[in-house]
């Protein structure tokens, strides 16, 4: 069994820092190594004594760089990878113009395995190698998220949307065949090597009550399945919510009578909550997944991530790739400081990287295996380079201490600064990847 041993800085979390001076919370070392065998990391510490355990292990030398955990992504959109950037709306008009035409396209599993393609390419580009995602409609959908995630190693976790109202006829289910595709998805993936299933009604306005019981009697069946959804993104979406369920308490009592609530559950935005809601999420462990750049970019309002943490909720963070504006979970913590500055909240470097790796890690219940660098986890790695612009390396002449340098990356970082990713052990840069053709690259209209 060929061992590689990767040489760089080392920075892995064990804990959430309590604050900029809470150094137990991390390892770091300076000339540090991680000694990867058959997709794990079997050794990690002072190069000299790392490397002594395998004298004959390929050596890559990453310095000066900086190994991490690969990045988690907690809400993204598999099928909006060629919507992104399309031009102003709030949410609802935004899926009806942009999203839900491009999500029929998903019916053609041809089209679906490319798409499959293009978004894995761009995942391990910005240094993400476990995502949650939602994938289309369509069954074949599903199969091809997963089925490039078998083919890379990587450890992702999806599922169908189940939507059985207000949206266009190509793109709706039935609260049947929504419950035995979702039951047929999660029997041929759910476990299977590094998959996870997660059972996925869109949202309220797009689910009947009959489909979300049946959402809700897949959860009893598969407890062990995560859930993703959406919650109090946008007043309107909010609005429409109420006069679809008029007995609900509020947004999330629809999703809570269902029994759709528990620690497994992603809720994407959650920002305009009511305060029974709030005690419902910290009674439930549910989870809020903080989109900072979608939030932005929609107008949807300015999540209250310190307000949540003091009642015990714990928050995710994600890009909600396409209404999300980057694929870059550094770019995403670059949006969060602002949004949370405007509402005198502080993210401090040593937190934003926690968050992005075994942060998320923890709220996925998955920190024993990533999110962190230690003996014996999944060796999904980044490589860090935080000179990787002109203006960053101008800026780290005058960098001091690795905080100042992970807020370089925090805020002036994107895919420029990924130097390599590693998912099980295997660099992503050698990994093949499809290209369109030159004479496939559509002809634009001028508008």
């Amino acid at each position: 069994m060929t061992k590689t041993l990767l040489r760089g800085r080392v920075l892995s979390f064990r804990s959430e820092p309590a604050g900029p001076d809470d150094a137990d919370a991390y390892l770091y070392i300076e000339d540090g190594a991680l000694l990867v065998a058959d997709g794990l990391i079997e050794g990690v510490g002072e190069f000299p004594t790392v490397a002594a355990q395998a004298p004959d292990a390929v050596l890559i030398d990453h310095r000066p760089h900086l190994l991490m955990p690969g990045f988690i992504d907690t809400h993204i959109h598999f099928p909006q990878v060629q919507v992104i950037a399309s031009w102003g709306a709030q949410l609802l008009d935004w899926l009806n113009t942009y999203t839900f035409p491009e999500e029929t396209r998903f019916a053609d599993p041809d089209h679906a395995r490319a798409m499959a393609c293009a978004f894995y390419d761009q995942l391990t580009a910005h240094g993400t190698t476990t995502a949650l995602a939602f994938c289309s409609v369509h069954r074949s959908s599903a199969d091809a998220f997963f089925e490039e995630a078998e083919r890379r190693n990587m450890a992702m976790i999806g599922g169908k949307v189940m939507m059985d109202r207000n949206a266009p006829e190509a793109l709706l289910d039935t609260a049947q065949t929504g419950y035995d595709d979702s039951k047929a998805l999660i029997d041929a993936w759910h476990g299977k090597g590094r998959a996870r299933y997660a059972i996925t009604p869109r949202f309220a306005i797009t689910s009947t009550p009959e489909q979300l019981d049946m959402a809700g009697a897949l959860v009893a069946e598969y407890p062990d399945c995560f859930v993703q959804t959406h919650l109090s993104e946008n007043r309107d979406e909010i609005a429409f919510t109420k006069s679809l369920y008029p007995k609900a308490r509020d947004y999330l009592d629809v999703y809570q009578n269902h029994g759709l609530l528990g620690p497994r559950t992603f809720l994407g935005h959650s920002i305009h909550l009511e305060p029974r809601e709030i005690d419902a999420l910290a009674e439930t462990g549910a989870h809020p997944a903080f989109c900072p750049t979608s939030n932005l970019y929609l107008g949807s309002g300015l999540f209250d991530d310190a307000g949540l943490r003091d009642r015990g909720i714990s928050n995710s963070i994600a890009t909600d790739v396409g209404a999300g504006t980057s694929y870059s979970m550094l770019q995403t913590l670059n949006e969060a400081y602002k949004i949370l500055q405007l509402q005198g909240q502080i993210l401090h470097p040593l937190r934003a990287f926690h968050w992005i790796t075994r942060g998320n890690a923890a709220a996925l219940g998955m920190q024993d295996r990533i999110g962190t660098l230690e003996v014996g986890t999944d060796a999904d790695i980044v490589v860090l380079d935080s000179r990787a612009t002109g203006a960053m390396a101008l800026r780290m002449e005058r960098a001091e201490t690795l905080a100042e340098e992970l807020f370089v990356l925090q805020i002036m970082g994107d895919d420029r600064s990924i130097a390599e990713t590693y998912v099980a052990g295997v660099a992503q840069s050698n990994v093949s990847q499809i290209r369109a053709p030159e004479n496939a690259i559509p002809r634009l209209a001028l508008a």
